[in-house]
């Protein structure tokens, strides 16, 4: 423990000066699968066992039921510490004020040369809110025996090669991709990618933030790329009526060679599956745009009425750390954000890591990126244009107006 007594004495001589029975610690938290339990529980116990006088107090939520209270025990009876996700979902409650400035930890410890990529992530107004204890990249997850069958002897890293897989799977009986639109957000993460591919990041962004109509005849040329690929016959049929977990008979007996997604797949694969299952990243539309990923990210956050901020602080800093970064994203089989952690020993993080390693920048997601109303609207949308891309004009329309409604005209 000596990196970590020696970077943060200046918090830990704060956290001296509160008194004997400030000491407890209480965390509202939201992760409530069991890998995401167990990683919190292990980073509690580590962070307890390194302050034997601090009392955490570890209330765990559903997913569901965190979002529900959330708004309501930040306001009246704030814990000192909550785990939430970085991006736009973290602005909502920096704008009512709910949470504290953590710029001083960040500063503290080095954390803007350590985790240089989640820095926007966490930044409102050049201010941070939140440290970041771990990320993902998505993908595409495919299955490398059904494109030795296809006749696919590398993996695609351009669009033209992209659409050349399809055609091959097709020609081999195979659909190219699985998807399930029930949920709606498997869809915003291919709108995500073909903007940031065609379009670039500052685009991106400045969409996400209300600032572009969706009616733009840059939107609309994200849309004609998609439109490619239905009909291309890219993807499985009738996938509104599956959620993503549905979707994944169809990669797993054969029927579909892909599946653009998150680690978290990876569990979900039957173990003879998943030994077949390799993967690669999104590719390249335009080299001239530059490369920018999807990372959604996790994040400890301190509410602005919390009680025991000295030692939530201390947290923050421990959390940071490289090498309980790499212990707390290899339990739960995503990546650190920290640049000196390391990365667990497995084919599919270890691509999506140097995926994130090489991007000239990330966002979050579609429905963490922008406001949850419109959000709404537009994977609503989305799923809407891959069934039926001849209408994409009055589906653009209606997610316009849903954004003039919420950000004014333009």
């Amino acid at each position: 423990m000596k990196y970590f007594r020696t970077t943060v004495c200046a918090l830990a001589l704060a956290a001296v000066a509160t008194t004997a029975n400030a000491r407890d610690l209480v965390m509202n938290a939201n992760t409530s699968d069991p890998a995401q339990k167990q990683a919190m529980e292990d980073l509690i116990a580590d962070f307890e066992a390194a302050y034997p006088d601090i009392d955490v107090k570890f209330n765990l939520y559903d997913h569901e039921a965190f979002k529900v209270a959330m708004r309501n025990f930040l306001v009246s009876d704030a814990p000192d510490l909550i785990t939430w996700n970085a991006g736009n979902r973290m602005k909502v409650f920096v704008d009512l004020g709910l949470l504290e400035d953590v710029s001083d930890v960040w500063e503290a410890e080095g954390l803007y040369e350590k985790m240089p990529a989640v820095v926007g992530a966490s930044s409102v107004d050049g201010k941070q809110y939140g440290v970041p204890y771990a990320y993902y990249a998505w993908g595409f997850y495919y299955r490398q025996d059904l494109f030795d069958q296809a006749g696919i002897t590398e993996t695609p890293t351009t669009w033209e090669e992209f659409l050349d897989v399809g055609a091959k799977l097709n020609a081999a009986g195979i659909t190219p991709v699985t998807i399930g639109t029930k949920n709606l957000w498997p869809a915003a993460g291919w709108f995500d990618f073909l903007n940031l591919r065609v379009n670039g990041v500052d685009f991106h962004a400045e969409l996400m933030d209300g600032k572009v109509k969706y009616t733009d005849e840059r939107v609309k040329n994200v849309f004609a790329k998609w439109a490619e690929l239905v009909e291309a016959d890219f993807f499985v049929e009738n996938h509104p009526a599956y959620s993503f977990q549905e979707a994944l008979p169809f990669m797993n007996q054969g029927d579909a060679a892909m599946y653009l997604l998150a680690p978290f797949i990876v569990s979900m694969f039957p173990e003879d599956v998943r030994a077949k299952v390799e993967w690669f990243p999104f590719p390249i539309i335009d080299e001239a745009v530059g490369i920018y990923e999807d990372a959604p990210t996790d994040s400890f956050h301190i509410p602005v009425n919390a009680k025991n901020k000295d030692d939530a602080r201390l947290f923050l800093a421990f959390a940071a750390q490289a090498d309980n970064q790499t212990k707390t994203a290899g339990t739960l089989d995503m990546l650190p954000p920290n640049v000196n952690a390391s990365v667990k020993d497995d084919r599919f993080a270890k691509g999506g890591f140097a995926q994130l390693s090489k991007a000239d920048g990330i966002m979050q997601f579609y429905d963490r990126d922008t406001d949850p109303a419109l959000a709404k609207v537009g994977m609503q949308g989305f799923q809407e244009f891959l069934q039926n891309p001849d209408r994409i004009d009055q589906i653009l329309e209606r997610i316009e107006a849903e954004r003039a409604r919420i950000y004014g005209p333009l």
